[in-house]
């Protein structure tokens, strides 16, 4: 069997100290194999530094992914170049800098490999995503190049998702949604053993709009202000998405994780 956690979108400092802490203390209470965190509003909501990624990966996180957000900090530029372990969305035009895929091989001999793609609806212009995520899965294979295989969904539209997650459905280990910042209730394990949640939610204060701010960000929608937006700076609800798997790479159990903050915990 093989154990993955995966963690929403880190929004801002609290949030970020907040995984920090407790990482370890995850690792240890749930036996987990690897830890995957979405990064990419880590740095004051937007964005991520270099500093921040090194931080997360002392602490024990093996992979980080991003999103939209990625570039919104310069200095990574240089940074995800050289560090295989933190990911762009694959479907990025060619010759962006850094990579979309990652094969990450932990002390006990497992093999993790994870696939970053950010959706096409309502979202900046990329490369088609299912093409690229369908090519990624022909030359990253379960048990023939890995004994996990975590995709992250990033993305506004819930149809694409869900088209994503039942294309990849029997390839992948699992398919997870990050980018809209809400836990969605869908978590299960599709029909081929792929487990699958729409989205995982954010590690961050849900007393705000998406971790930010609820009054700059709800004057923007009223008209009445148009404040800069800055990260909600309440209790911190960390979310994300546990699954087992076993020897085949196909999940045996799906989990939703919510611990602090406002939010039920699960």
């Amino acid at each position: 069997m093989t154990r993955v956690l995966f963690l929403g979108d880190i929004v801002g400092r609290a949030a970020r100290h907040e995984v920090i802490s407790q990482v370890p203390l995850l690792r240890a209470e749930h036996n987990l194999d690897f830890i995957v965190v979405n990064c990419e509003n880590a740095a004051g909501g937007f964005g991520v530094t270099p500093a921040i990624c090194e931080a997360l990966f002392e602490v024990g996180v093996d992979v980080l992914t991003t999103g939209n957000h990625v570039w919104d900090k310069p200095e990574i530029i240089p940074y995800i170049e050289t560090q295989s372990r933190l990911l762009r969305p694959l479907n990025m035009p060619e010759a962006t800098p850094g990579n979309g895929v990652v094969t990450h091989t932990n002390a006990a001999g497992k093999r993790l490999t994870v696939v970053n793609v950010m959706t096409n609806l309502f979202m900046a212009a990329n490369d088609p995503v299912f093409a690229a995520l369908d090519g990624a899965l022909v030359r990253h294979k379960l048990q023939r190049d890995a004994d996990f295989i975590l995709v992250d969904a990033h993305g506004e539209a819930t149809s694409e998702k869900m088209a994503l997650g039942h294309m990849v459905d029997g390839r992948a280990s699992m398919l997870v949604g990050t980018h809209t910042h809400v836990p969605t209730a869908d978590h299960r394990i599709l029909a081929g053993g792929t487990a699958y949640q729409t989205d995982a939610g954010m590690c961050g204060d849900y007393d705000s709009v998406i971790g930010m701010d609820k009054v700059a960000a709800t004057d923007r929608f009223t008209g009445r202000g148009n404040s800069r937006l800055s990260v909600a700076m309440g209790a911190v609800t960390l979310c994300g998405l546990l699954v087992e798997a076993d020897a085949n790479g196909l999940a045996q159990t799906v989990a939703p994780l919510r611990a602090g903050g406002g939010l039920s915990p699960a």
